[in-house]
């Protein structure tokens, strides 16, 4: 009878790592920009914390963002097609 949940046990302890895997699914990583935001900003010849710097890096979160939607939108775009327009073999 031990044997049967020692198997059972084992095999839940081999499973969970691949299921904790599950939960993550569809939450981004988050990267932290900020140092490149930053040189790329002081590549510009703008001084940290004056008005061209501010907008400078609101420029990089603005077009990270549109980079993220249009991949979003993508991905939805093709499970979409790939929903409706299935090939059969």
């Amino acid at each position: 009878m031990q044997s049967g949940v020692a198997k059972h046990f084992v095999a839940l302890l081999l499973i969970a790592p691949l299921l904790a895997g599950c939960l993550e699914r569809g939450q981004p990583t988050m990267v932290d920009t900020s140092a490149d935001d930053d040189a790329f900003c002081r590549s510009n010849n703008v001084a940290p914390g004056s008005n061209d710097y501010v907008i400078c890096r609101k420029n990089r979160d603005v077009q990270r963002a549109n980079a993220n939607a249009r991949t979003d939108r993508a991905q939805r775009n093709l499970a979409e097609q790939m929903l409706n327009n299935p090939t059969r073999p």
